[in-house]
């Protein structure tokens, strides 16, 4: 298996993952809000557990954004330490080859 990493493949995989998080945390409310129907169904403990339910969405949603936000924040740091190793790559080879006495090698 060949693994073909370009420049841009890091910045794909951030915006990726901004993408999801944005369809998880719609998703997420969506079926808080699909449930709210039910709301005015529901008496005593079976009222209490459903509120409680609404208030984790809200909590859910909270962790879910906070934790793919520090992954969205590790990529954009790897995409960066890729970008200088790319460039300090680079930067090293030309400096090696304008060292070299290629002239030396002719036949």
């Amino acid at each position: 298996m060949k693994f073909d990493m370009g420049a841009d493949t890091l910045t794909t995989l951030q915006n990726s993952t901004s993408g999801s998080l944005d369809e998880m945390h719609a998703m997420l409310m969506q079926l808080r809000d699909a449930a709210e129907p039910l709301a005015s169904k529901f008496n005593g403990a079976g009222k209490e557990a459903f509120a409680r339910f609404k208030s984790e969405t809200d909590v859910i949603a909270a962790a879910l954004q906070h934790a793919m936000s520090r992954i969205n924040e590790g990529q954009a740091g790897m995409n960066a330490a890729f970008a200088d190793g790319d460039s300090g790559f680079k930067d090293n080879a030309d400096r090696a080859m304008g060292s070299q006495n290629f002239n030396a090698a002719r036949f």
